[in-house]
């Protein structure tokens, strides 16, 4: 009966949690889909809820989780080959939508090979567990990533082997090259491509330059790394990500599946050799079943679609409907985070306010998310919009005029 011994110190981390607000709140429950109908996008019903709601906190940048193609390649690829792959990868887990998927997208983010994960978070541990070694340095932008944060502390990183630069700060990045030790043989420099909170993106291309210069200073070079996650898909002109975006590609590139194409699992991409250790190293990719064939024909059709004239035409929309939401934003005089990308902070500045706001729009049909104190520091609570493609005009003038008049009580 020691569970039960165990559950009341639990129950009281848990009631701690909910009285310094940092408990999540109860999941909500998505019991169906309801496809574009005239001028309005897609909905979604919720268990115990009789309306439909539009999600404004989906990270389906291009809307392809519902795609026709996808579904079909799935359903291909599963009564090909079975629901799961019954091993590992090396123990004759790896099957043909696999390979294909690893080829199809060290091509599309020009890079000579790629491995699939399950994840971008499974992802950059297995990156980190796979080039760390007692001479490597790393260092990293404040507002990185959970998983890049977990990856090193996973990969036992010592704290004097690490350093970290405030966000988008090339003056602080190069103090921290200069302040690597002479017993150091690999820098990596690692930052996310979009920062998901802000909407904003890494200076890649002066990050090269930096690096660049202090590259011959260590035996392995300073290595670049981009978790592109929220770019890859969504940004640039032909959907490449913060690396098209900003002209400069870094030595490795991480991203998933699980935003802009709609699916599941990640990837590292890199040279033929690095891709080879990871496949040798990389514990959380050894040690566990990769993705469904499912997931892996879906993905690829994804990236396909994503070429396409179809592919042009989502990206547009996107691009488009970002257009229209921050300009009526700033028409309404809400205060937001300037950029192009379709992730629009909503900067509210009281975590009272903002909880407010977030229930204003549920009971509207709209669902955002709202990060508030001690989440995020006093006085940077706010809400994160999501723009995806399926989004119509309508659709955005919805969520801007329920908008508007929430701020505009709120503010009374």
């Amino acid at each position: 009966m020691a569970l039960a011994q165990l559950d009341k110190t639990l129950q009281q981390e848990i009631l701690a949690l909910q009285r310094e607000g940092r408990a999540k709140p109860p999941e909500r429950v998505i019991t169906g889909y309801l496809p574009p109908e005239g001028e309005r996008g897609p909905r979604y019903t919720l268990q115990g809820e009789k309306k439909a709601f539009l999600r404004m906190n989906s990270n389906s940048y291009l809307s392809l989780s519902n795609h026709p193609q996808l579904i079909a390649a799935a359903d291909t690829a599963t009564h090909r080959c079975g629901v799961g792959p019954g091993a590992v990868r090396f123990i004759d887990g790896t099957f043909i939508y696999h390979q294909e998927l690893e080829q199809r997208v060290a091509q599309f983010v020009d890079k000579p090979a790629a491995k699939i994960f399950n994840s971008a978070y499974t992802a950059n541990c297995g990156l980190a567990l796979t080039i760390s070694s007692k001479t490597t340095h790393w260092i990293g932008d404040q507002l990185n990533h959970n998983s890049i944060i977990r990856a090193m502390r996973i990969a036992g990183v010592p704290s004097a082997n690490k350093g970290i630069y405030g966000h988008n700060d090339m003056d602080e990045l190069r103090r921290c090259l200069d302040a690597v030790g002479p017993e150091i043989d690999r820098v990596v420099v690692i930052f996310d491509g979009i920062f998901s909170m802000r909407g904003d993106y890494a200076p890649i291309d002066t990050i090269l330059s930096i690096t660049g210069e202090y590259s011959g200073k260590f035996r392995d070079g300073v290595i670049t790394v981009v978790d592109d996650s929220h770019g890859i898909g969504a940004y640039g002109a032909a959907g490449r990500g913060t690396v098209e975006y900003s002209g400069g590609s870094p030595d490795i590139i991480i991203g998933t599946f699980g935003k802009a194409f709609g699916v599941n699992g990640g990837f590292i991409a890199a040279s033929t050799t690095l891709i080879e250790m990871v496949r040798q190293k990389a514990d959380t990719y050894i040690y566990t079943n990769p993705l469904s064939v499912a997931d892996c024909a879906a993905a690829t059709k994804a990236l396909d679609i994503c070429d396409s004239q179809e592919g042009q035409a989502l990206l547009q929309n996107l691009k488009q409907r970002t257009q229209q939401f921050r300009r009526g934003l700033e028409q309404s005089g809400i205060e937001s985070i300037a950029g192009p990308h379709p992730v629009v902070p909503v900067m509210v500045r009281d975590t009272a306010k903002t909880r407010a706001l977030v229930n204003h729009l549920y009971a509207n049909g709209i669902l955002v998310v709202g990060l508030t104190f001690p989440v995020v520091p006093r006085g940077d609570e706010s809400m994160r919009f999501q723009i995806n493609a399926a989004h119509t005009p309508a659709d955005i003038d919805y969520v801007l005029e329920v908008l508007a008049k929430g701020t505009v009580t709120i503010k009374k």
